[in-house]
């Protein structure tokens, strides 16, 4: 097994797919945030966060994780649309 693939030995093959998944949506959604110094600064946060956690094992910890990422997707979700109309 390569080094490189041990920090997703925690991490089902279907758990890896969904955090990949929310990981893809919320840099899709921040591509849409107007603002280029915002985009930068949102899309350095989601990338900071996803790479400080990505070796932990705790399944608890890492589904709390998970939720609070798709929070954080609905609520960018929510405030583009907002700003939109």
């Amino acid at each position: 097994m390569a080094a490189s693939k041990l920090p997703y030995a925690a991490l089902s093959f279907k758990q890896r797919q969904k955090v990949l998944g929310i990981y893809r949506n919320i840099l899709r959604s921040i591509r849409q945030v107007p603002d280029e110094a915002d985009r930068k600064y949102l899309r350095d946060w989601a990338r900071e966060e996803f790479k400080r956690n990505k070796m932990a094992t705790d399944q608890d910890a890492i589904r709390m994780m998970v939720t609070q990422a798709n929070n954080h997707l609905v609520e960018l979700q929510k405030s583009l649309a907002l700003a939109k109309s």
